[in-house]
């Protein structure tokens, strides 16, 4: 299994006016991050884990010419607002294209893009197949997945493992049945949003921690903010078997 990062990065705490920050100003290509996503690859087949704003600029980045599936973990903006762009797939394959979500997370959908699901639709717009999922193991193509229900702060957020791989972003409260789990993942994926505690984010202290409890062989940080500091000097701190992911990293799960 291979595993792209799509974006590492988020709306918290970053500018969005010109800014000369040491980050903004970084001539590291590390420091550049676009909205948290990560596609996995298994079996020839390509599954995106949230679509965020940036989700079409993700995908021509990385060359990416068919996608079986998009599967979300949360409603917000961050995660959800490129769906619009799955209607090339549309296109390519002649079929509608498949969403998989908890229905509370299908319903916050069809109140932003409210043309994909009118039963008379414009040319052109979307056509998404919706697929409900829970606390249960489900199945794409064969590859399946196990939701891990998390908090983030009050909200159920839901990360995923598939195989020996794990990927929770979004939040800073898992339970021990959900913590069960994602143990002895060879690669786990958490969101360390920056050093300061914040009110539904782990921050990277918590999230080291989180990961040693959690016993993963590979540790990657995702969901990472401005305040959180530069690429280089963060990674340089960090315990052995851990790493900040970046914008492209790939990686292979055995």
């Amino acid at each position: 299994m291979q595993v792209t990062f799509l974006g590492t990065g988020t709306s918290q705490g970053v500018p969005v006016i010109a800014c000369s920050c040491a980050i903004c100003a970084s001539l590291d290509s590390k420091d550049k991050r676009l909205r948290t996503s990560v596609m996995i690859t298994e079996n020839n087949k390509n599954f995106v884990i949230d679509s965020g704003p940036d989700f079409r600029q993700q995908l021509l980045r990385e060359k990416v010419t068919a996608l079986e599936a998009v599967i979300f973990t949360h409603e917000h903006k961050d995660h959800v607002a490129g769906l619009d762009d799955v209607r090339a797939f549309n296109y390519s394959t002649g079929r509608d294209f498949d969403v998989y979500a908890h229905p509370r997370i299908q319903a916050a959908l069809k109140r932003e893009f409210p043309y994909a699901f009118e039963e008379i639709k414009y040319p052109g717009v979307p056509s998404i197949e919706m697929h409900s999922i829970g606390n249960d193991d489900f199945e794409i193509e064969g590859v399946t997945f196990t939701p891990i229900e998390v908090l983030h702060y009050k909200l159920p957020v839901w990360g995923f493992r598939v195989g020996d791989f794990t990927y929770i972003t979004d939040a800073n409260f898992i339970n021990a049945e959900n913590k069960l789990k994602a143990k002895g993942s060879k690669v786990l994926v958490l969101n360390a949003l920056r050093h300061q505690t914040h009110i539904s984010h782990f921050t990277l202290k918590e999230a080291i921690a989180l990961a040693q409890e959690l016993e993963a062989e590979t540790t990657y940080f995702t969901h990472i903010s401005h305040q959180l500091g530069l690429h280089e000097a963060v990674e340089t701190s960090l315990p052995e078997n851990m790493f900040l992911a970046y914008d492209g990293l790939k990686i292979t799960v055995e």
